[in-house]
């Protein structure tokens, strides 16, 4: 509609000045209709009008031009006046509406700098259309050029000023300009078929200024910045309106050769405006430049009192700069620095590392990510090379660095404490020999040094746990402190000493079998010495297993091996040693297994006893008979005493295994009807020195009913020294019941004489050792006879054993010569036939 009336005026098919009328009015009705109806709806939908301002006053400038547009139809004889006065009225609203846009200024101050711009601007393009010749002959227009460079000045300097400059704030401003400079060409221009390009230039004018005043999607204005100071940015601006200024005044000087009034107080008020725009951009740079030393101040006191070295280096690793913390953090002073390449810091051996990083910095990689990480050791101010961690970005895109930003950090400290961590991590923190980490370490390390000899020993500790319960830790631990001095006069210097826990300690050497075997011996007697403390002296018994490298695929299984073949030494006693070797192993199962069995061998029936008759070596008749224990296992056959007694030792059943004992051999004795031989039955030392003991045997006795007399009750020699007095009256309680006791095995330990006095005992059966060795047996019968005790000689294999027995004066004899063990049955018809 609006290009068709336009159309119709260029073509005269309508006045000129109806045409524009309408079209004009047309067009501002219609722009400020929809920017009004914009502002309208922002403010309802953010219930502000700090949003919608600038779009209201574009949208009150478009209907004021519209009305503008309809002064040369309605008042042709004031045309001139009215289209001005409009003119002033378009140019303030749109002043207004464009400094109002969002992002255009942050607060009034802004506005109203970038406005008195505008304005400097606007006077020197005044000054200039002032000395035109056209304005000297028609001085009617010149209020409309004064307005309308006014108001293009200020709009443009607030539309390329906003910081961001969002697309449709530019739209916006060059609708508003092109809409005064239109304004301006209609005023300019005689009534007539030539104003129509000014109308249509309003009609273009005010629809961009709709279409984009009136855009509701945009972003959110991003905040500007505090720094550099926004006003400084318009410093070019200064040199516009001086320009126009200069070059208006040279050219009209020229021309017209002189001045008028009215020019030379134009000019003034140009000069005027431009000293003061002049001053503010003076104290603006005062004021920045104070911020600028107030900033610096603050920087020099971050960076002097950083705990990192700062330094800036150009494309040839030269460096530029250091932060002031160099004197105090590394002793460094700036003649020591600036100007050297970077390399020349750099211990040598790191500095192939470094060149490689700061090549691959150089380079663009990584490109994006976070600042490259170096470590190299740097030379401080007193040539010492200190540990340090560098941090690298690549500032080179960026105007004001233009280089290589690298900040050093001492780690020398941390370096050391992670070192001392890391040892502490390796060694035992109460002994400071290695713990079991380090030992597997060094053996894994040593099996690949030194290919596979070697051989690893694992020491285990006996009484140590007895020691810190009766005389408490601090005693304990001091015991293992102890055994570690030891230990470490022991190994070799290539040697390894460790403790892998507890009372459990290794000895990892790379000497072949032989010597390790005469180090692990060595080991158990200087271990065995007794250990001296304040207030306690102790003593310990070790058992030692040892393997060698070569005999496993990894040093797990070496550990495994050295710990069975230590499980072994400590199954068979006290202070052995024992090599791995496949049969330690499959002994340890069984053990194992005749552990987990035994408990309910008795409930299974798989306890037996056998008898071995004791012989009066005068006539060949039988005097007694010992009962012998025997394992019946279903699938590993028949097991003998000397391995079921300490498997059951070490799992507490020896008391009920020896009252089993004990009352199977008395039902089976009684069982024997018309037979006076006696019965002795092995009893272990525990068992013997409980309380109750005498009381069960007192039982069992009446629950057969024996004669207490044919009860013998057997105590190894070797257990009688561990609590004399306590055998000794248990002893002498069972002879109060009437029941005798033998001494065992006699000959085999170390019994004083004192002991063997006060032994309530009534017979000495000898150890089978002394089988044979005439000299001896005569020696210890002579001494029986003298204590008014019966000897028995154990051990006798031949005819010729037991006649010099007899020679020697024994009146007993015993073994597989005489009669061997049997199951009672047998026994008992072996009693009946040698009865007479």
């Amino acid at each position: 509609m609006i290009a068709v009336l336009l159309l119709t005026g260029a073509v005269g098919l309508t006045p000129a000045p109806a045409a524009l009328a309408w079209t004009v009015g047309t067009a501002g009705l219609c722009a400020g209709a929809v920017l009004i109806r914009a502002a309208l709806a922002i403010h309802r939908a953010e219930h502000s009008f700090a949003a919608c301002r600038g779009a209201g006053f574009i949208g009150l400038g478009a209907l004021a031009t519209g009305l503008t547009g309809l002064v040369p139809w309605l008042l042709p004889e004031h045309r001139i006046a009215g289209l001005t006065i409009g003119l002033g009225v378009v140019a303030c609203c749109f002043v207004l509406g464009t400094s109002l846009l969002p992002g255009a200024a942050r607060g009034w101050v802004v506005r109203l700098r970038r406005a008195y711009d505008g304005v400097g601007l606007g006077v020197s393009l005044g000054f200039a259309i002032h000395l035109m010749p056209a304005a000297a002959d028609r001085p009617r227009l010149v209020p409309a050029l004064l307005i309308a460079a006014g108001g293009v000045a200020v709009v443009t300097v607030m539309v390329l000023r906003a910081r961001p400059r969002p697309p449709a704030a530019l739209w916006c401003g060059a609708g508003t300009v092109l809409t005064m400079l239109s304004l301006t060409a209609l005023v300019l221009a005689p009534p007539g078929p030539l104003t129509m390009p000014a109308g249509l230039g309003v009609v273009a004018g005010l629809a961009a200024a709709a279409a984009a005043g009136s855009r509701r999607d945009l972003p959110p204005p991003v905040p500007e910045p505090r720094h550099p100071d926004q006003y400084l940015a318009s410093y070019p601006l200064l040199a516009v309106p001086a320009a126009v200024g200069v070059i208006a005044a040279v050219w009209h000087l020229l021309t017209v050769r002189e001045f008028g009034t009215e020019a030379v107080i134009f000019g003034l008020l140009m000069v005027s405006v431009l000293v003061t725009r002049e001053l503010l951009v003076v104290r603006d740079i005062r004021r920045y430049a104070g911020r600028l030393r107030v900033a610096e101040a603050h920087f020099r006191s971050l960076v002097a009192g950083a705990t990192d070295l700062t330094l800036v280096l150009d494309e040839r690793l030269t460096v530029r700069w250091q932060s002031p913390a160099a004197a105090r953090l590394f002793g460094l002073r700036d003649e020591e620095v600036l100007g050297r390449q970077f390399r020349e810091l750099i211990h040598p051996e790191d500095a192939a590392d470094a060149q490689a990083v700061i090549g691959a910095v150089l380079a663009g990689e990584p490109e994006g990510g976070p600042p490259v990480l170096l470590s190299a050791r740097l030379r401080d101010g007193a040539r010492l090379w200190r540990e340090t961690e560098s941090t690298i970005a690549d500032q080179r895109g960026v105007p004001e660095v233009a280089a290589l930003v690298v900040h050093v950090r001492d780690v020398g400290e941390r370096r050391h404490l992670e070192r001392t961590l890391h040892r502490l991590s390796f060694l035992d923190q109460l002994t400071g020999l290695a713990n079991r980490r380090a030992l597997m370490r060094d053996l894994l390390s040593w099996r690949r040094r030194a290919g596979q000899r070697g051989t690893l020993l694992v020491i285990d500790l006996h009484g140590l746990a007895e020691i810190n319960d009766s005389r408490g830790r601090e005693v304990g631990d001091a015991v293992l402190i102890e055994v570690a001095r030891r230990l470490r006069t022991l190994v070799g210097e290539r040697d390894v000493a460790g403790r892998l826990g507890g009372d459990e300690f290794a000895v990892l050497t790379g000497e072949s079998a032989v010597p390790a075997y005469a180090l692990a011996s060595r080991i158990v007697t200087a271990l065995g010495e007794p250990y001296s403390l304040p207030g306690a002296t102790v003593d310990l018994h070790t058992s030692v297993g040892l393997a060698e490298l070569a005999g496993a695929a990894d040093s797990d299984e070496v550990l495994r091996f050295a710990d069975l073949a230590r499980q072994r030494a400590r199954q068979l006693g006290r202070d052995r040693v024992e090599w791995y070797d496949p049969d330690v192993e499959i002994q340890l199962h069984r053990r194992m297994e005749l552990e987990q069995q035994l408990l309910g061998a008795a409930d299974r029936g798989e306890l037996d006893l056998v008898f071995q008759p004791v012989t009066a070596l005068a006539d060949g008749r039988p005097a007694g008979v010992e009962a012998l224990l025997r394992w019946r296992h279903p699938g590993l056959g028949t097991i003998m005493p000397a391995e079921i007694l300490p498997i059951a030792a070490a799992i507490g059943l020896t008391a009920a295994l020896d009252e089993w004992v004990l009352d199977e051999a008395c039902r089976t004795l009684a069982g024997w009807a018309g037979e006076e031989v006696w019965l002795s039955v092995n009893v272990g030392p525990r068992e013997l020195l409980t309380a109750r003991f005498p009381e069960r045997v007192t039982a069992i006795l009446d629950k057969h009913g024996l004669d207490p007399e044919r009860l013998v009750v057997e105590v190894a020699e070797t257990w009688i020294a561990e609590d004399v007095p306590a055998i000794v009256a248990a002893l002498a309680g069972l002879r109060r019941l009437g029941v005798r006791a033998a001494l065992d095995d006699f000959g085999a330990g170390q019994t004083s004489l004192s002991h063997l006095r006060r032994l309530p005992v009534d017979m000495l059966k000898l150890s089978p050792s002394l089988a044979g060795n005439t000299s001896v047996v005569e020696v210890v019968v002579s001494l029986g006879r003298r204590l008014g005790l019966d000897v028995v000689a154990k051990g006798l294999e031949t005819a010729g054993q037991a006649e010099a027995a007899l020679r020697s004066g024994c009146r007993f004899g015993q073994g597989f010569g005489l009669g061997r063990p049997g199951p009672a049955e047998r026994v008992e018809a072996y009693l009946e036939s040698h009865r007479s």
